[in-house]
């Protein structure tokens, strides 16, 4: 695979991820910060390693599914293993600046 084929997969994935939300905030999970890592690895295979804003958040199955689904949609990725951490915690400082703005934060 070239190396052009490896960069668009990785935007291909952060674009799905950026088409996740928190159902209680009305921004994507990206530009909140909670995607901590994107690994592509061996045949496509894609671990994400992510958090949510709170440990408690009673829809982390349906976010952690809803990026598994989304991501595992794309043509060439085969498999996506979805990570739960909360460490280090979320913090609004790990927000993007458009994200930021949308919530009123700036």
């Amino acid at each position: 695979m070239s190396e052009s084929n490896t960069l668009s997969l990785r935007d291909e994935i952060e674009a799905q991820l950026r088409t996740v939300f928190d159902p209680e905030i009305p921004v994507n999970i990206f530009d909140l910060g909670l995607v901590y890592e994107i690994k592509i690895g061996d045949n496509d295979n894609v671990k994400i390693t992510m958090t949510l804003t709170a440990p408690g958040c009673p829809v982390a199955g349906d976010i952690v599914r809803d990026v598994q689904e989304k991501i595992e949609s794309l043509p060439g990725v085969m498999d996506c293993h979805v990570q739960l951490t909360f460490d280090p915690p979320w913090t609004k400082d790990m927000m993007t600046e458009e994200a930021k703005l949308e919530l009123g934060f700036l």
